[in-house]
């Protein structure tokens, strides 16, 4: 019974699981967005926003422990000098998973995985602007128009 296993194996033993799931968030870090099946990109985003979490406050311990997890010196660096200082202020959900279609071989769902804060389509300055209605702005423009047709009613008279 697989009572409380809550993630996919992927098809895969442990060792092979954790290498492929490190290889991937070094090569997402390298580039900052990857394209991949569907259930990878899932697997993939639950083993790396911890990981992008570790790296927000830099401490040798959390180096470690990154280091640990990924095994590679380039990308520690990497995430711990560019990527943690542009997700500084966001309070998780560092990847976004967007579905491609089917892959043409296999018919495999893909998908792209990327940083939230690296898409320059979705995000253009890096800010969020709100775009808000201002309700002062157009109950003053009414009140003046009001104001206008009464003048112009007694100019009639």
């Amino acid at each position: 019974m697989r009572h409380g296993k809550k993630f996919n194996h992927l098809g895969r033993k442990t060792a092979h699981r954790k290498a492929m799931l490190a290889n991937m968030t070094c090569s997402l870090i390298e580039h900052k967005r990857i394209n991949t099946t569907v259930a990878k990109a899932k697997a993939l985003r639950l083993f790396a926003e911890p990981i992008i979490t570790k790296s927000k406050s830099d401490t040798t311990h959390n180096r470690r422990i990154v280091f640990a997890y990924l095994r590679d010196k380039f990308a520690v660096t990497e995430l711990f000098k560019e990527i943690s200082v542009k997700v500084a202020d966001r309070p998780g959900g560092y990847l976004r998973i967007i579905k491609l279609g089917n892959r043409q071989g296999d018919n495999a769902p893909m998908a792209m995985v990327e940083f939230v804060d690296y898409n320059e389509i979705y995000n253009p300055n890096g800010t969020k602007t709100k775009k808000t209605t201002r309700r002062g702005k157009s109950k003053k423009v009414d009140d003046a128009q009001v104001e206008g047709t009464k003048t112009e009613e007694k100019s009639e008279e």
